[in-house]
């Protein structure tokens, strides 16, 4: 886990200048394994396994006398350092937007005097977070949420994990809040400016008006946007400089069956070079396609994407427990026979299910429902490579949200509107309901499209204390589609909170209503809270898979990527096919034509049916997972009816998984911080309490520190 952290006071004279951590009273602050990148007053710190090449500062020369200029970038940025440079000017002056604009996935901080701004980005995988010091009143940052409450010793916020599990997808119900009471988390898409300790939050990015439609972009000039920003994003990854696993433990020989790779692999180690992800659909393979460079991408060693000789790495996951999946597999080797391909297939069976080794993993930032999979992907990314490519967030960031047709008729572009509804009444069968969609979609679009914001949360906090008796059924596409045209809709999870858990949430959304806000257009505002929840939940992915000596890429997730899709116009998101046809024409813009019959068909059901089988298998220790859970003795579920559900679900009930998945990753998170030990930070001045004590919970809905 990497993340950087630092304060801002509101005394100059606070501290030392050129120390290294809070001093006060000859004490000193700082966090475990350190890199001070600046010091006092106000210091910046790197923590964690960062390469050299993942932090880079550049400092502006002033006059003596003058404030100090600098510019901290860390993570993956193509700019170079004269571009840096004049980011850092533009932001001296106002710019912020600068600070976000290079290829790339990294954090920029800028310092210029007494004044800190850091942002974060459009999606939400690199997020900020503040809280007040216990000292000098000042603010202290960082993008790890867990550091901040060990620093000021904070409790668990139970309404925010309440809000977590109830409405997962509406920022109004969870607000710029934690898990930890105190610690705030900065919106995507808006930066922190502290100054002399006090904090002030602003957008960077331009607001659509909602009284005059924007000219619709043009189709062909929106997808070579696209295409240009995804190849930017891959080009800045491998120009970067290539790395090894370090302290890679000695090869004990050779093994029967099992090759170098596999060997490497067994070990935990990544292998050097550049790999990625290769499932058979559409985003994982416009990725591998772009990065081995067939033909080429512009300004590679000899227009190879991976350097003259290299061949990428591509790993495809071959889940032997579930079935479905044999079109995809097929589609991953036939793209996978290119030379400059090297292909390795990683098969598992139940030792890679979901909820597979519940009981080792590491503890997160924060909860999230990968938690479950995460000993799933581990597998997979202990055979690629030290830079590897993953196709996350392309479905979030190209695909259009079932309440952007709403946004459509508020454009009055209702001829737009016969495809996909169309294709939803197609999707529903023959049955006679499939006569109705239609009908059910446009007018669940307009009712959307004539209800205010106020009026929308209003209706939802209303309905949510309910939410766990009315429970419908989303079984098809189209029934997936109508709840999903509204400005706020319960979570999967929802069904199995207690009623005092959703009244208050439903409080939280009421509050929201009446609070004046920029409203965005509900397709839009929908569309951009789901792609902060799967952003939000990759980052914990990340981090609850992670191998050391290995980085993960996700450039759909890219402010530049995710920039260049929301210039894609409302009617062609909407169109059935449009993620696939779009990376299609990107590929054909980077001289890649020849892809497999099927390629871009989707492949849902076999995640749905991997959850359900390993649901089934681990059925006995969900169960003593629930036993007696502390989402209970917080009061946010009742034990008995989890567990009811979890043996529904095992015996082929249609319930929501994901909702389950949500519930146990929770509970998993809770139980890892309760009987977590130790601190983040050193020193004789440093928290000796952490954010949960371990062992016993106290009284109902306290979880004090």
């Amino acid at each position: 886990m990497r993340w950087l952290v630092g304060w801002n006071t509101a005394s100059a004279s606070f501290g030392t200048v050129g120390a290294v951590g809070h001093r006060g009273e000859g004490r000193t602050v700082q966090p475990v394994g350190s890199q001070c990148l600046w010091g006092d007053p106000d210091p910046l710190w790197a923590v964690g396994d960062w390469r050299p090449d993942e932090i880079r500062v550049i400092t502006v020369a002033t006059p003596e006398g003058a404030p100090v200029t600098r510019l901290a970038v860390l993570g993956c940025c193509g700019a170079t350092d004269e571009q840096l440079r004049v980011g850092l000017l533009a932001a001296r002056g106002g710019a912020l937007r600068h600070l976000t604009a290079w290829s790339g996935s990294y954090t920029a901080v800028v310092q210029i005097g007494r004044r800190i701004t850091i942002a974060s980005d459009l999606a939400g995988a690199r997020p900020v977070f503040h809280t007040p010091t216990p000292w000098a009143n000042g603010t202290a940052y960082a993008t790890a949420a867990l550091p901040l409450a060990d620093l000021v010793e904070a409790q668990l916020d139970i309404g925010h994990l309440g809000a977590l599990l109830a409405c997962p997808e509406t920022p109004e119900a969870l607000g710029d809040g934690t898990p930890y009471t105190g610690v705030k988390r900065v919106p995507p898409g808006h930066a922190l400016i502290l100054r002399e300790g006090s904090r002030e939050i602003t957008g960077y990015e331009a607001v659509a008006s909602l009284a005059v439609a924007a000219p619709e972009t043009d189709p062909v000039s929106a997808v070579d946007g696209v295409r240009d920003a995804l190849v930017d994003a891959v080009r800045a990854r491998l120009t970067a400089p290539r790395h090894a696993p370090e302290n890679l433990p000695p090869d004990p020989g050779p093994v029967p069956g099992m090759g170098p790779a596999e060997r490497r692999a067994a070990r935990g180690a990544p292998v050097p070079g550049i790999g990625a992800d290769l499932s058979g659909g559409s985003a994982s393979a416009t990725l591998a396609l772009l990065a081995a460079g067939l033909p080429g991408l512009p300004g590679t060693v000899l227009g190879h994407g991976t350097g003259a000789g290299e061949r990428l790495l591509a790993v495809t996951f071959n889940d032997l427990s579930a079935q479905g999946r044999e079109d995809e597999l097929e589609r991953a080797r036939v793209i996978a026979a290119n030379p400059r391909l090297h292909h390795v297939v990683v098969a598992a069976g139940e030792e890679a299910l979901p909820y597979a080794s519940l009981e080792s993993g590491p503890l997160t930032d924060e909860p999230a429902p990968s938690l479950v999979v995460a000993e799933r992907h581990r597998r997979r990314l202990a055979a690629g490579s030290a830079d590897h490519f993953v196709g996350t967030g392309a479905r979030q960031v190209l695909d259009a949200h079932p309440a952007r047709l709403a946004d459509l008729l508020l454009d009055r572009r209702r001829r737009h509107l016969l495809r996909p509804v169309a294709a939803l009444a197609r999707a529903e069968g023959s049955s006679t309901n499939s006569l109705f969609v239609p009908l059910a979609v446009y007018r669940a679009a307009r009712r959307l499209a004539r209800t205010s914001y106020r009026t929308g949360l209003e209706t939802a906090a209303s309905l949510l204390p309910e939410a766990n008796r009315d429970t419908p059924d989303l079984d098809t596409p189209a029934d997936a589609s109508l709840a999903s045209l509204a400005w706020s809709r319960p979570g999967p999870a929802a069904r199995w909170l207690t009623g005092e858990a959703l009244a208050e949430v439903s409080v939280r959304l009421q509050a929201a209503a009446i609070r004046p806000t920029s409203v965005q257009r509900p397709g839009e505002a929908r569309a951009r809270a789901a792609l902060a929840r799967h952003a939000a939940d990759q980052r914990i992915l990340e981090q609850a898979a992670e191998i050391r000596s290995q980085r993960l890429h996700a450039p759909f997730l890219d402010n530049q990527v995710v920039r260049a899709a929301r210039a894609l116009p409302e009617s062609l998101r909407v169109q059935p096919g449009a993620r696939a046809a779009i990376l299609r024409r990107v590929l054909a813009g980077a001289g890649i034509h020849d892809l497999p019959p099927g390629w871009g068909a989707p492949s849902q059901a076999s995640a749905t049916a991997a959850g359900r089988i390993g649901l089934r298998t681990a059925l006995p220790d969900l169960i003593a997972l629930f036993d007696a859970p502390l989402l209970a003795d917080a009061g946010l579920i009742e034990a008995r009816v989890v567990r009811k559900a979890l043996r529904a679900a095992s015996e082929g009930e249609p319930l929501p998984l994901d909702g389950l998945a949500e519930l146990a990753a929770t509970e998993l998170w809770l139980r890892r911080l309760v009987t977590r030990r130790g601190s983040c930070w050193t020193g004789t001045a440093a928290p000796r309490q952490r954010a949960v004590a371990g062992g016993v919970v106290p009284a109902r809905r306290t979880l004090q520190a």
